[in-house]
Protein backbone atom coordinates (compact mmCIF):
# COMPACT_ATOMS: atom_id res chain seq x y z
CA UNK A 1 0.00 0.00 0.00
CA UNK A 2 1.03 3.32 -1.02
CA UNK A 3 1.52 6.34 2.32
CA UNK A 4 -0.08 9.24 1.95
CA UNK A 5 0.52 12.41 0.88
CA UNK A 6 1.20 15.04 3.78
CA UNK A 7 0.47 18.70 3.63
CA UNK A 8 3.20 20.01 1.64
CA UNK A 9 2.28 16.91 -1.24
CA UNK A 10 5.02 14.95 -0.03
CA UNK A 11 5.55 11.27 0.83
CA UNK A 12 4.64 10.60 4.42
CA UNK A 13 5.65 6.41 5.31
CA UNK A 14 4.60 7.52 8.78
CA UNK A 15 0.66 7.77 8.05
CA UNK A 16 -1.49 4.73 9.04
CA UNK A 17 -4.64 6.47 7.94
CA UNK A 18 -7.27 4.14 6.71
CA UNK A 19 -4.14 1.84 6.48
CA UNK A 20 -4.94 -2.28 7.71
CA UNK A 21 -3.22 -2.74 10.51
CA UNK A 22 -4.11 -6.28 11.14
CA UNK A 23 -6.23 -8.39 9.21
CA UNK A 24 -8.18 -11.80 9.97
CA UNK A 25 -10.57 -13.95 7.25
CA UNK A 26 -12.87 -16.62 8.09
CA UNK A 27 -14.51 -18.48 5.11
CA UNK A 28 -17.63 -19.75 6.40
CA UNK A 29 -19.79 -22.11 4.03
CA UNK A 30 -20.80 -19.41 1.38
CA UNK A 31 -19.58 -16.54 3.14
CA UNK A 32 -16.15 -14.87 4.20
CA UNK A 33 -15.76 -12.61 6.66
CA UNK A 34 -13.01 -10.30 6.54
CA UNK A 35 -11.81 -8.74 10.02
CA UNK A 36 -9.81 -5.87 9.77
CA UNK A 37 -7.89 -3.05 11.95
CA UNK A 38 -7.90 0.16 10.83
CA UNK A 39 -6.67 3.49 12.12
CA UNK A 40 -8.45 7.07 12.19
CA UNK A 41 -6.48 10.00 11.33
CA UNK A 42 -5.90 10.69 15.11
CA UNK A 43 -3.51 7.33 15.03
CA UNK A 44 -6.72 5.25 16.81
CA UNK A 45 -8.21 1.66 16.56
CA UNK A 46 -10.93 0.72 14.89
CA UNK A 47 -12.70 -2.41 13.19
CA UNK A 48 -14.57 -3.17 10.30
CA UNK A 49 -15.86 -6.97 9.77
CA UNK A 50 -17.20 -7.36 6.99
CA UNK A 51 -19.29 -9.98 4.96
CA UNK A 52 -19.17 -11.21 1.60
CA UNK A 53 -20.90 -13.60 -0.38
CA UNK A 54 -21.09 -14.40 -4.21
CA UNK A 55 -23.78 -14.10 -5.93
CA UNK A 56 -25.43 -15.17 -9.41
CA UNK A 57 -26.86 -13.40 -11.65
CA UNK A 58 -29.43 -13.99 -14.34
CA UNK A 59 -27.11 -13.79 -17.18
CA UNK A 60 -24.45 -16.51 -15.25
CA UNK A 61 -22.15 -13.73 -13.65
CA UNK A 62 -20.93 -13.04 -10.66
CA UNK A 63 -20.34 -10.26 -8.33
CA UNK A 64 -19.90 -10.14 -4.47
CA UNK A 65 -22.15 -8.41 -1.97
CA UNK A 66 -20.76 -7.30 0.78
CA UNK A 67 -21.90 -5.93 4.80
CA UNK A 68 -19.61 -4.35 6.59
CA UNK A 69 -20.09 -2.94 10.08
CA UNK A 70 -17.19 -0.92 11.75
CA UNK A 71 -16.75 -1.05 15.46
CA UNK A 72 -15.21 1.73 17.77
CA UNK A 73 -12.76 0.88 20.13
CA UNK A 74 -15.57 2.52 22.94
CA UNK A 75 -17.95 -0.12 21.78
CA UNK A 76 -15.56 -3.23 21.55
CA UNK A 77 -16.53 -4.72 25.03
CA UNK A 78 -20.13 -3.93 24.90
CA UNK A 79 -20.08 -5.86 21.18
CA UNK A 80 -17.67 -8.48 22.58
CA UNK A 81 -20.10 -9.13 25.73
CA UNK A 82 -23.22 -9.07 23.88
CA UNK A 83 -21.76 -11.34 21.30
CA UNK A 84 -20.78 -13.82 24.18
CA UNK A 85 -24.09 -13.58 25.38
CA UNK A 86 -25.59 -14.50 22.28
CA UNK A 87 -23.55 -17.23 21.85
CA UNK A 88 -24.32 -18.71 24.90
CA UNK A 89 -27.47 -18.28 24.35
CA UNK A 90 -27.67 -20.70 21.19
CA UNK A 91 -25.24 -23.31 22.50
CA UNK A 92 -27.62 -23.90 25.27
CA UNK A 93 -30.91 -23.40 23.85
CA UNK A 94 -30.92 -24.85 20.06
CA UNK A 95 -32.54 -27.60 19.90
CA UNK A 96 -30.23 -31.24 18.92
CA UNK A 97 -29.41 -31.25 15.45
CA UNK A 98 -29.30 -34.72 13.18
CA UNK A 99 -25.92 -35.43 12.49
CA UNK A 100 -26.88 -35.89 8.56
CA UNK A 101 -27.91 -32.59 8.59
CA UNK A 102 -25.74 -29.88 6.52
CA UNK A 103 -25.96 -26.46 7.17
CA UNK A 104 -27.71 -23.86 5.11
CA UNK A 105 -26.02 -21.49 4.17
CA UNK A 106 -28.86 -19.86 1.46
CA UNK A 107 -30.73 -16.49 2.97
CA UNK A 108 -34.16 -17.11 3.73
CA UNK A 109 -36.51 -16.52 0.72
CA UNK A 110 -34.11 -18.03 -1.32
CA UNK A 111 -35.43 -20.84 -3.57
CA UNK A 112 -34.06 -24.15 -3.46
CA UNK A 113 -34.19 -27.12 -4.95
CA UNK A 114 -35.38 -30.13 -2.96
CA UNK A 115 -34.64 -33.68 -5.80
CA UNK A 116 -32.77 -33.61 -8.71
CA UNK A 117 -31.84 -36.34 -11.50
CA UNK A 118 -28.18 -36.67 -12.25
CA UNK A 119 -28.09 -36.70 -15.69
CA UNK A 120 -24.62 -38.40 -17.78
CA UNK A 121 -24.13 -36.90 -21.11
CA UNK A 122 -24.33 -40.41 -22.52
CA UNK A 123 -27.52 -40.21 -21.89
CA UNK A 124 -28.82 -36.59 -23.90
Amino acid sequence: MESADNKDGMKNADSKFNQEIYSKVVRAGKRTYFFDVKSTRSDEYYLTITESKKRFGENGKFHYEKHKIFLYKEDFEKFAESLQDIVDYIHENQPEIDATTTRDDDEPGEEKVANFTNVDFEDI
